[in-house]
């Protein structure tokens, strides 16, 4: 047994490396993302989702024809197993992350090869789940509200496609960008708990649909997929600008948490948020609805806030996100599953590393407890033992 004076425990895992990677790297301050050396802020700009997925799965930015492959590909994996569907009808009253889970372990069963660990085959079924899941999404969405189910219209892109069988009308190329934009924001960002969770799955050599349902499985827990969903609720509780000093003060006193501030890793302003604040402010002002963006800002403005970002406590990439999604009329219990939307690429480049390596991620728990205990027959106890 350890001496558990010399042993140093690391809560939460916290600066704990257990491996190297080059799928992304995050800098605490100032706060930067690159994607397989790419920054964030040239993605966001001038990339789409389709080749920010292909860079995560393969390396490198593609070509004009390799680009055009995976947009294919993803345009031909849209369209649902027969027993998925089956799966969303009947879960169509669930919960939309429940629905998500369940139908990503379902898809493992039209996979002929779905134990495989080659990292082609990884990077395919994952353009393939990339593809299938904003389909789930989209189709328990029209069916919980009794609508008629949109099939995938191959004509249009990633994002595009998505809000057509979400909303049943082909949308405008401004709302479209902003749901690309949003989805390789939120494409990958390192060792976060549900990629972690991927991770440790494919250590086990457990197959890819194991992997990526225990990840749906961990963002669904508030803490780590909820803050958009969070922030957004905040603002309407906040309800007016000249009330966002007020309610900021008495969160505060109460010891809550004000949602979509700070981050574990950024120590500065998270870098995806910057793109999606100009963004919300542009699309309140569009659909009549600026009040959101204003009532958002003015918590960042306030006094209590501004003295929290001088100690690290910024907006987050959540902050924003929330605003876009409810002004796109999307609704609440959605925005976790667009993450996962987003966040499938970063899953399989996370796999495919895992797959590559032999160790098996077990870390270790420093026991605490008593020891020695003396076993009593069951005759001869009396009430619950304490000692």
């Amino acid at each position: 047994m350890p001496d558990s004076n010399k042993v140093e425990l690391k809560k939460g895992f916290k600066d704990v490396y257990f491996d190297r990677t080059t799928t992304s790297q995050i800098s605490s301050k100032p706060g930067k993302l690159l994607y397989r050396g790419f920054n964030i802020d040239d993605l966001a700009e001038h990339s789409t989702f389709e080749e920010t997925t292909s860079l995560l799965l393969y390396g490198h930015l593609p070509t004009a024809s390799e680009l055009d492959a995976v947009e294919d590909k993803l345009k031909g994996y849209r369209a649902l197993p027969d027993e998925v569907k089956q799966i969303i009808t009947i879960m169509r009253l669930q919960h939309p992350m429940d629905v998500l889970r369940t139908c990503v372990s379902v898809m493992g069963m039209s996979d002929a090869d779905d134990m495989s660990t080659e990292s082609k085959d990884i990077a395919e079924k994952g353009l393939r789940l990339t593809a299938a899941i904003s389909t789930i999404v989209a189709t328990h969405t029209r069916l919980r509200n009794g609508l008629e189910v949109i099939e995938p219209d191959t004509s249009l892109g990633h994002a595009a496609n998505f809000l057509k069988m979400l909303r049943g009308v082909n949308p405008s190329t401004e709302d479209a960008r902003l749901i690309d934009k949003d989805l390789i924001l939120h494409a990958e960002h390192g060792a976060n708990a549900s990629t972690f969770v991927a991770r440790i799955a494919a250590s086990t050599r457990a197959d890819f649909y194991a992997a990526i349902t225990a990840a749906i499985a961990t963002l669904k827990g508030p803490r780590h997929g909820g803050a958009a969903e969070g922030a957004m609720k905040m603002a309407q509780e906040v309800g007016t600008v000249e009330n966002a000093e007020n309610y900021v003060n008495g969160l505060l006193e109460k010891g809550e948490r004000v949602m979509g501030f700070g981050h574990a890793v950024y120590r500065d302003i998270d870098p995806r948020s910057r793109h999606l604040r100009t963004d919300a402010k542009e699309l309140g002002e569009r659909v009549g609805q600026p009040k959101w963006y204003s009532i958002i800002e003015a918590v960042t403005e306030t006094k209590a806030m501004k003295r929290r970002a001088r100690l690290g406590l910024n907006p987050n990439v959540d902050l924003w996100s929330g605003a876009i999604y409810s002004l796109l009329g999307i609704p609440d219990d959605l925005f976790v599953p667009i993450f996962a939307m987003g966040r499938m690429p970063g899953w399989t480049a996370h796999t495919m590393e895992q797959l590559s390596v032999s160790d098996i991620l077990r870390p270790r728990l420093l026991y605490s407890g008593p020891e020695d205990r003396q076993y009593t027959p069951i005759e001869e106890r009396v009430g619950t033992e304490t000692s």
